[in-house]
């Protein structure tokens, strides 16, 4: 209670008057009266009664004394429902007049000329203020509990800042299959931080407008049941990213029971064999996912349908008939049954028919376990919505899930300017390759997991686990690392808000691109930058191949990368890695070979020079072999951990380089002068 009231206080805006917030202070004080209530049996000193009212009483049910005063249960409730339409009043209030500012611009933009950027950029002004007003209130919204859907002041921004970018209005496609090859990076956002993610992006991509009862918004529920067997075969092969490796779900779309079903394979594909992971699906009724997953589906008189309905080419049959075939087969080959379902409410941003760049926001994400009911013969498929959900059938995630889909090619290599801010700007905590599928069958079956994903160490999400039952997935409160075995213990530095030991709850959002490269040498300096690095990539002498052999190597003053996500290793750079040590091994045993020559073959008379010359030698071969072993050890941490940045020591060659050539040369002037010592006797 103490740090929600301090997060009250911090979050208040200024533009603001203190009585419209929660008087949280009164409220307290009312709790802490009703704490020190005595208990005990009625004051017989205290008698006094009425024939027509009953006494007051605490909240056992027994008469007050003199001292206990006259506030009850009854009155707490009540200042609560008091501070609540206060404020839920003032926020519609506010909202009201922010809809008729947002009315005025939408009247400007209609008339505007597209030619004229001067009047476009005081439109885009006046735009922005009352973005900036509806994220102030926001802050009310998230620590007042304020009921209330305002998702359409988020639709009409984004039709404001779409005809100031001359955007067009998006189409559904209703195609029957499709394909989707794009890079895709995934983020976890604060639950208040996605106000501000929205507004960040709705002023460069569009709202993908979602059509439902109460009219047009900006977010759609999405249900997605995924499907595996008894073994969780799909499940760890997913997890270990097996090459091939598939997740089988059936999803629909909107609030009630589903009208369409979409029949969904997700193919996992390794990017250094030169393939791509990829989506398909196809669509059918809800009264025909009985017969899909029992193989009774009329395929070919669904082919033929397609041909006359749709003008469908033979090709495209081709493509559709032999996809309907491939997850019919998986579902009886594999023994496929209902799972584990995800629902969530979808905001998409894109502009119509260009993928450069489409971002999806997900929110109010939950996990439901859809084991332990009759299926009857694939009938059901998913869990009837009208029968309560036990504690361990249910986990509610406490972040939003953020996702940025990439297509980047030819001119557009590099990601827009904004896409960049968007992740620098500390509200994106990115997590590598984070799969609701996978989080859900982790929590929702914790008895048949044979291993979990790294993000379940994750101090952020440890209670909503816990409170789902599942801890035993979990390590203990009091672990020695805060993390579990095997590959948790090796990513740990890729949690977002730290471990149970360590947990760092109010650190700002890191991706791969935070401050794009961070130096060194300036963030010794800085305990902030210590322990944003310190998080994964350790200081400078312990995770380079410096470490306490080689002081020079590739530590003060080099880049490393924000630590949150993991480098993409090919088998191949294994063997670069060794076939690398043997190139540094072989030049300082060639170097000893020389050396060894020129002191067995050196002739005991004037031979002083070759004495020397020999000795420098043998300390510098020395010294390329220990650095061979040095930096194949840290290379192969390197690829062991995945920390991504460089991996190449620009420092390290150039010192032992420098001495060789140094040696080379004083010996080199040590022949002249000898040469020059000789012609000069030779003339006498």
């Amino acid at each position: 209670m103490v740090k929600f009231g301090l997060r009250l206080d911090s979050n208040k805006a200024t533009d603001y008057p203190p009585d419209v917030y929660v008087d949280y202070n009164r409220l307290k004080e009312i709790i802490h009266v009703l704490a020190e209530k005595k208990l005990a049996g009625a004051d017989t000193n205290f008698r006094e009664v009425s024939l027509t009212a009953p006494p007051p009483t605490n909240a056992a049910g027994r008469q007050l004394t003199a001292s206990d005063g006259q506030l009850t249960e009854e009155d707490f409730y009540h200042a609560i429902d008091e501070n609540l339409l206060k404020v839920e009043n003032f926020t519609l209030e506010q909202v009201t007049e922010l809809r008729s500012k947002i009315a005025s611009v939408e009247k400007e933009v209609n008339a505007v000329n597209q030619d004229d950027e001067k009047a476009k950029e005081t439109i885009r002004n006046r735009a922005d203020a009352a973005a900036k007003g509806f994220l102030t209130l926001e802050k009310m919204h998230n620590q007042a509990w304020v009921r209330g859907d305002y998702s359409d002041v988020v639709v009409r921004l984004s039709s404001i800042y779409a005809a100031l970018r001359n955007d067009h209005t998006a189409e559904d496609d209703k195609g029957a299959a499709q394909s989707f090859l794009r890079s895709t990076t995934k983020y976890w956002v604060r639950t208040e931080d996605v106000s501000k993610v929205k507004y960040a992006v709705l002023k460069h991509l569009p709202v993908f407008l979602q059509k439902t009862m109460a009219g047009e918004s900006d977010s759609q529920l999405v249900n997605s049941v995924y499907f595996d067997n008894d073994q969780l075969e799909l499940y760890h092969g997913r997890l270990d990213k097996t090459p091939g490796a598939i997740a089988f779900r059936i999803r629909w779309y909107g609030s009630g029971d589903p009208q369409l079903a979409f029949f969904e394979r997700k193919t996992h594909r390794d990017t250094w064999t030169g393939e791509a992971s990829a989506k398909e699906r196809f669509i059918v009724p809800e009264s025909e996912v009985k017969d899909v997953l029992n193989d009774k589906y009329p395929i070919e008189q669904k082919r033929a349908e397609m041909k006359v309905k749709k003008g469908a080419t033979d090709a495209e049959c081709d493509d559709w008939e032999q996809l309907v075939r491939e997850m019919i087969q998986v579902v009886q080959v594999k023994q496929l049954v209902p799972t584990m379902r995800t629902q969530y409410m979808r905001t998409a941003f894109q502009i119509p028919f260009d993928a450069t760049v489409r971002i999806s926001l997900d929110t109010n994400l939950c996990m439901i376990s859809e084991r332990g009911y009759d299926t009857e013969g694939g009938a059901k498929w998913f869990r009837d919505p009208t029968k309560q959900l036990q504690p361990n059938e249910i986990t509610r995630f406490p972040h939003a899930v953020l996702e940025v889909k990439l297509e980047l090619g030819g001119a557009n290599s590099e990601p827009p300017q904004w896409v960049t801010d968007l992740q620098n700007s500390g509200m994106l905590y990115e997590v590598h390759k984070f799969s609701k599928f996978i989080h859900g069958c982790a929590v929702m079956l914790p008895e048949y997991v044979r291993s979990v994903p790294y993000w379940i160490d994750d101090a952020s999400i440890r209670d909503s686990i816990l409170r789902s039952g599942a801890a035993r997935i979990l390590v203990p409160g009091n672990h020695e690392t805060g993390v579990g075995p095997g590959a948790n213990e090796m990513y740990n530095h890729l949690l977002p808000f730290g471990n149970v030991k360590n947990p760092k709850l109010d650190t700002k959002g890191r991706t791969a691109n935070t401050i794009a490269m961070v130096k060194a040498d300036d963030y010794y300096a800085d305990d902030d930058k210590v322990d944003l690095m310190m998080t994964g990539a350790g200081n400078c002498c312990e995770d380079t191949c410096s470490g306490w052999l080689f002081p020079f190597c590739s530590g003060f003053g080099s880049e490393v990368l924000a630590p949150t996500s993991v480098q993409k290793i090919e088998p191949k750079i294994f063997f670069a890695n060794e076939r690398t040590f043997l190139h540094w091994l072989h030049a300082g045993v060639t170097l000893y070979t020389i050396a060894a020559g020129i002191l067995a073959f050196a002739s005991e008379s004037n031979s002083m020079g070759a004495h020397w010359y020999a000795l420098a030698l043998l300390p510098i071969s020395l010294g390329f072999c220990l650095y061979a072993l040095n930096l194949f050890l840290w290379r192969s941490e390197k690829i062991r951990t995945r920390i991504p940045g460089r991996w190449d020591d620009s420092r390290g060659p150039l010192l032992l380089g420098s001495i060789l050539a140094g040696v080379l040369f004083i010996n080199f002037a040590l022949k002249c002068k000898e040469i020059r010592h000789f012609h000069d006797l030779h003339e006498l």
